[in-house]
């Protein structure tokens, strides 16, 4: 197994135009659709996208639940809701955390080569990059380093102040 930071690539664009086993949707609890990066993924991928979701249910805070990508270039969509920031002590970090290891199971369960995640919660539910960074590249390395599935995982950030986050949390780890 290679070292879990040579597994982890960081970029900056659209989620939904990746090619690769796996993108994670930033869902809210229905599953059904939403704003920002969960509205795109499901105007991107199509309405069968929501008859699949309706299917399931919802999804708590913290948990994760797997789609087929449908028109998407991605073959699955991992859905996870992170928690809305209140200000760190509502069991914010934990939830988040939760989500990323949900997520990352699925794909090792599913032997997913390559999955795309967005800045869970940096949106909308307003956690701030710094933190969710943090967060979310301890957990992925942490995981990758006990696990052969994925072999990659991407951070694709759109905006300019959550991608300096990740990259600059990215090189700390490198320099450890």
């Amino acid at each position: 197994m290679d070292a879990p930071l040579r597994r982890i690539e960081l970029v900056s664009g659209n989620i939904v135009t990746l090619k690769v086993d796996a993108i994670v949707n930033a869902a809210n609890t229905t599953l059904l659709g939403g704003g920002g990066v969960d509205g795109a993924i499901h105007r991107a991928a199509g309405p069968a996208l929501q008859e699949e979701c309706r299917a399931l249910g919802g999804c708590r805070t913290g948990e994760a639940r797997l789609t087929r990508g449908h028109r998407l270039p991605a073959g699955h969509i991992i859905h996870t809701v992170g928690p809305v920031y209140r200000d760190g002590a509502h069991g914010e970090p934990e939830l988040l955390r939760s989500c990323y290891q949900h997520a990352l199971a699925i794909a090792a369960r599913e032997k997913f080569k390559s999955i795309a995640f967005p800045a869970i919660s940096c949106g909308a539910y307003r956690y701030p990059a710094r933190e969710a960074a943090d967060i979310a590249v301890s957990t992925v390395l942490g995981f990758l380093a006990k696990n052969e599935f994925p072999e990659r995982v991407i951070f694709c950030c759109r905006e300019e102040e959550v991608f300096d986050a990740y990259q600059q949390r990215i090189e700390q780890a490198d320099l450890a």
